[in-house]
């Protein structure tokens, strides 16, 4: 109803609006990724972009810019032209950073228009094979037995995997240092390397370093189990209530037109359809999930409430 709702607007609005939206996109589109090269959402940004190169013939590029959490690129997105000629992927880091910082050069609910949801993803917390622990319970005894003494990585200071693990040490009363990275990628490489001990990351960034026996995998971040590694336990199993997901979406700067929102909203719900391509999530511990551009701005003003009380509880601060 919503899609046939805009249409109708679309029609009745400007035919300017409508030729636009026709000849969209009429050059390159830049995908901004706030986040390192090989992350998460510079594949997922990838994986969309080859799409929409196959349906209209445009190139696409994604720009990563993983520089101050995420912050300069989303400035740059910000500023950019209303076309949809520049997108960016909001995942849930940007969300955290909107509440953590408290001066920021843009408003991430009022200077962008939502597109739609794309994926969800939990995460998982490993650990380096030297720690005398092989599963949550056991690292929060060990923890517990050396206060400040284990060192956790993350992808930057309001990165998910920073407010994740800081809910964890709230949560469960270990005091563990917190080491900032450029991206997950080179916090990863310490992890492996024990330059720190402990790791909460996305699943496509650590899967394949568990399966080589390079880390250990304890426990996933999700409420339940998840069907990408079903034999990891929940941490909600041994931390009950615990719980903390990613997400994927994209979205535009404000006041791009409703008529090349809804044509992109459109080739998002169909590419999400396309056996093909939700595999290709799959196998980066992605579930895809298709919105509205409404459902998606709700979908963010809980997600700021939820993080907005989460930074507050565990007292996390930017580095």
């Amino acid at each position: 109803a919503f899609s046939a709702a805009l249409g109708f607007a679309c029609l009745s609005g400007t035919a300017v609006s409508d030729a636009n939206a026709q000849q969209y996109p009429s050059k390159p589109i830049r995908i901004i990724a706030l986040s390192s090269p090989a992350s998460g959402p510079d594949i997922v940004g990838r994986l969309i972009g080859q799409k929409f190169t196959e349906a209209w013939g445009q190139q696409v590029i994604v720009d990563t810019r993983p520089g101050a959490s995420g912050i300069i690129g989303a400035e740059i997105a910000s500023k950019a032209a209303p076309d949809g000629h520049t997108l960016m992927i909001v995942t849930s880091q940007a969300v955290i950073v909107s509440v953590m910082y408290d001066k920021l050069p843009y408003q991430l609910l009022k200077d962008f228009s939502p597109i739609s949801l794309l994926a969800t993803t939990p995460f998982i917390l490993v650990v380096n094979p030297s720690v005398p622990a092989a599963s949550i319970s056991e690292l929060v005894v060990y923890a517990k037995s050396k206060p400040g003494e284990l060192r956790y990585g993350s992808g930057g200071a309001g990165s998910p995997p920073h407010l994740s693990a800081e809910i964890f040490k709230s949560m469960t009363g270990v005091n563990m240092l917190h080491v900032p990275y450029k991206g997950i990628t080179p916090a990863m490489m310490d992890t492996v390397a024990g330059q720190v001990q402990v790791l909460i990351s996305v699943i496509p960034a650590v899967l394949p370093t568990i399966k080589a026996g390079k880390v250990k995998a304890l426990g996933v971040t999700s409420a339940q189990r998840t069907p990408f590694v079903p034999d990891l336990p929940a941490i909600s199993e041994t931390v009950p209530g615990y719980e903390f997901i990613g997400w994927y979406s994209l979205v535009a700067p404000a006041k791009t037109p409703a008529a090349i929102l809804s044509k992109l909203n459109a080739e998002i719900a169909r590419i999400l359809k396309t056996p093909e391509f939700r595999e290709r999530l799959v196998a980066l511990g992605a579930e895809p999930i298709s919105s509205t551009p409404q459902e998606l701005a709700a979908y963010m003003r809980v997600q700021t409430g939820k993080m907005r009380k989460a930074v507050k509880e565990s007292g996390a601060r930017p580095d």
